[in-house]
């Protein structure tokens, strides 16, 4: 079954599916460049591993006091109460990160351009996974790299490299989704592409060496090949909501239209 929505589907921002998903968008991402690319230029998908720390709290619901007997057979003992305590369970949760790397083969296989697809510790506050995206993002803007970057998680915090403040001066909060393609010859402007979940996704230019021109990813036929070899259409239920956060009121009434159109509701 083909993806019903004309651009991103929002229902695969779940986690029960974003793992799946983004590891399938950026090999499909590499297989497309490389029939491009080629012989010049190979690209390569790379991952990034970290720990998480997850943590949740236990409120014992009921404080049990056992009693012990004397060694002799005497009085029993009952163990001194105590308040119950709040439990904090922590464990660790690796999380990997799929991204795509263009190399000159020419130049000994340097490396002109990153391309990376945030996942949702990228944009939680406070975490290691926004932390070392943050620091990465920072280095490759330092150096002669181009950097390609997509988020296509509607929720969470701004984290793609142009200025959030000018972003919203020129687009206000109109969109979605983003894309930013940032040019180590053209430093100073951001080539952005914004897009609601009723909009078609862009085909977006891959900058390889300077003076070298572009590839191109045609990110929606991207997408729904993903979601046809994905087959989430068997486990997805499109009579519930999309998953947080709250789309407005119209996008609702216009993403129940759409999936009664397709016969999901």
């Amino acid at each position: 079954m083909a993806n019903p929505f004309p651009g991103m589907n929002p229902y695969l921002e779940s986690r029960r599916y974003w793992n799946d998903f983004h590891t399938s968008l950026m090999t499909y991402i590499r297989n497309a460049l490389q029939e491009q690319i080629r012989p010049r230029y190979v690209a390569r998908l790379e991952e990034r591993v970290y720990a998480e720390e997850s943590q949740r709290e236990i409120q014992p619901d009921v404080v049990v006091l056992r009693t012990k007997e004397r060694a002799s057979g005497g009085t029993t003992l009952l163990e001194a109460p105590y308040d119950p305590p709040q439990v904090l369970h922590v464990e660790e949760e690796l999380h990997t990160e799929a991204y795509v790397q263009v190399l000159d083969r020419e130049q000994g296989l340097r490396l002109v351009t990153v391309i990376e697809m945030l996942i949702p510790t990228n944009k939680e506050p406070n975490t290691k996974g926004r932390e070392l995206y943050l620091r990465k993002q920072a280095e490759i803007l330092k150096s002669d790299v181009h950097l390609v970057e997509m988020d296509l998680l509607s929720g969470g915090e701004y984290t793609l490299a142009p200025p959030r403040s000018r972003v919203m001066e020129r687009f206000g909060n109109q969109w979605h989704y983003l894309m930013s393609i940032s040019r180590v010859d053209d430093p100073h402007n951001f080539w952005l592409y914004p897009r609601t979940v009723r909009e078609r996704l862009p085909v977006i230019p891959i900058p390889l060496a300077v003076g070298d021109g572009f590839a191109r990813l045609d990110m929606q036929a991207l997408i729904n090949q993903c979601y046809e070899d994905g087959a989430y259409e068997a486990t997805i239920d499109y009579r519930e909501p999309p998953p947080p956060p709250p789309f407005s009121a119209e996008d609702l009434a216009w993403m129940d239209e759409l999936l009664k159109a397709h016969r999901l509701r």
